[in-house]
């Protein structure tokens, strides 16, 4: 079981890419690396898996949109098996949700195929030693994701109590309404305010319409 490379040795990697010339591209562009060794090539994820599985390779680059086993799916049998390979993306496709699948799978780092020369040797010396790596692109869509506000649902009795609010309604009338108490009605504003993050009616009831989670009233 390898523990990746030691300092100062050359890194083993494989190289798993369905597209023929973009995978000789690849691997003629390391060709003259004297710190990298390119042990395997690999069409499909099944076939990366096999290369891992017998190579045992200090990291897998690996494409994600494959025949027979996507890129993905190919990166979690990997992380999961016996061995210590790091798996670093390397694709065309940057949107939230292949970044996301990505990393929740495991992938150490994630690369887009613009990457020159020496940003693609940087990288997999970083993997290599268990170093995150992400293309400048990338580590923007993954921190702009964290500050989106997380999405917030309603019960269909808070947006009923919420939407008397928005008609104008006292607590007692909105309980007489809805046929509950008032007690309960402010048990629901309350869940409302803290789901909305506001202290207030008013902002809950604009809050919700900016939101789209109340209905606008013509």
């Amino acid at each position: 079981m390898r523990e990746g490379a030691a300092a100062g040795s050359r890194v083993r990697i494989i190289v798993a890419d369905d597209h023929t010339v973009m995978r000789a591209g690849v691997v003629a562009l390391l060709a003259d690396e004297p710190t990298i060794d390119v042990v395997g090539e690999a069409g499909d994820g099944r076939a990366a898996v096999g290369l891992v599985e017998r190579l045992e390779p200090d990291v897998a680059l690996m494409d994600l949109r494959m025949p027979v086993l996507d890129g993905t799916s190919a990166t979690t049998e990997i992380v999961a098996g016996r061995t210590r390979t790091r798996v670093l993306i390397l694709t065309t496709y940057d949107t939230d949700t292949e970044i996301e699948r990505a990393v929740e799978a495991g992938a150490i780092g994630y690369l887009l195929k613009d990457a020159t020369r020496e940003q693609l040797v940087d990288a997999i010396h970083s993997a290599s030693r268990g170093e995150t790596v992400l293309a400048p692109r990338v580590a923007a869509r993954l921190v702009a994701r964290m500050r989106r506000p997380a999405p917030v649902t309603l019960t269909r009795r808070e947006v009923e109590v919420l939407s008397a609010v928005a008609d104008g309604l006292s607590n007692v009338e909105i309980g007489r309404r809805l046929v509950i108490t008032e007690a309960t009605v402010k048990t629901h504003l309350l869940r409302v305010f803290a789901k909305l993050d506001v202290s207030d009616r008013t902002h809950a009831v604009v809050t919700a319409l900016e939101r789209g989670l109340l209905e606008r009233r013509p």
